[in-house]
């Protein structure tokens, strides 16, 4: 069973990104054949700066390293490395309808985000998601619901094009993210995101005495109860929710270990156990900024492997449409 998922080459990632998404990839690539590609292509649908994005690739790479991929164990890659991704997604431009694109959500919503950016490769977007999905004959694609629609296009894609010229390829499900969500420190109302105050989100790389700080200086509610009511109480919710993730223990334990201990001893206590938590993935990082060339190796290594996937796929692609 093939499993696909793309990552935004956006650098460094913060506890709300690992308790979310990524340590359920880690937990896939240990059962599942799993592919995970930096994609470049996407990244430039929106405004970028051309002179950060190999930085930001390699950066990108080294925090997934980092954070518990194992190249031993799934293929990590760089979407422009393996050319077939665009090739597939001009074959499959040619059966998508105009009307499916413009109905997309996130056209709409980066159409209204970014005016002066609005581009075929924008509109496109979904077309290219499909071609990488489709081109590994991808089973499960870890994805969050803002990306459920673009899947539930995929698999439509996948039944036109089979319809159309034959038995080729599988429809694949979207796997949604069974991790929790984490939101803003500063802002608890909000999802946890980097685009905001830096003070309200934590990197997972972190240096313990940021992680202290930024977890003391935490909003919380009125009142001195430690109780986990997300819409009376946002802020201590969502200090019990992190210190339930990195303790393992269930929130209603929780609530009876720190019952009348206060706001100051909650965060004090989460603080110490979040830099404990998080020193491992710290100690992966600094190593890996010190190998890029033993990273840049095993982006070259992937590539390889998930082209030689590709390349068959394309084959059978190009014979059914009549192209060779």
């Amino acid at each position: 069973m093939n499993v696909f998922s793309g990552i935004r080459p956006s650098g460094d990632l913060h506890i709300g990104n690992y308790f979310g998404a990524m340590r359920q990839w880690i937990e896939l690539q240990n059962r599942y054949n799993c592919l995970f590609c930096i994609v470049d292509l996407h990244a430039i649908t929106t405004p970028y700066e051309p002179k950060d994005l190999q930085k930001n690739i390699l950066e990108t790479a080294i925090a997934y390293l980092a954070a518990g991929l194992d190249p031993d164990k799934c293929i990590l890659f760089v979407q422009s490395d393996v050319k077939e991704h665009c090739e597939l997604s001009w074959l499959l431009g040619t059966i998508t309808p105009l009307g499916d694109l413009k109905r997309m959500t996130q056209f709409k919503e980066k159409s209204k985000k970014y005016p002066q950016y609005l581009n075929a490769g924008l509109l496109n977007y979904p077309v290219l998601m499909a071609a990488d999905i489709l081109l590994y004959q991808t089973t499960l694609v870890p994805v969050g619901k803002d990306q459920v629609q673009h899947i539930e296009l995929t698999r439509e894609i996948a039944r036109r094009f089979n319809k159309t010229f034959g038995n080729t390829f599988k429809e694949p499900k979207a796997l949604l993210s069974q991790g929790q969500k984490i939101m803003s420190l500063d802002e608890p109302r909000k999802k946890m995101s980097k685009t905001g105050n830096p003070k309200g989100y934590v990197g997972l790389f972190e240096e313990p005495q940021k992680i202290r700080k930024k977890i003391m200086s935490a909003v919380t509610d009125s009142g001195k109860t430690i109780k986990y009511d997300p819409k009376r109480k946002p802020g201590i919710s969502n200090l019990l929710t992190i210190y339930s993730l990195v303790s393992g223990k269930d929130i209603k334990t929780l609530e009876k270990e720190l019952k009348g201990k206060g706001y100051r001893q909650l965060k004090k206590n989460l603080a110490s156990l979040l830099i404990d938590f998080l020193s491992p993935f710290r100690k992966k990082h600094k190593e890996f900024l010190t190998r890029q060339v033993y990273v840049r190796e095993i982006l070259k290594r992937g590539a390889h492997r998930a082209r030689l996937q590709a390349q068959s796929t394309i084959k059978k692609v190009k014979t059914k449409m009549g192209i060779i």
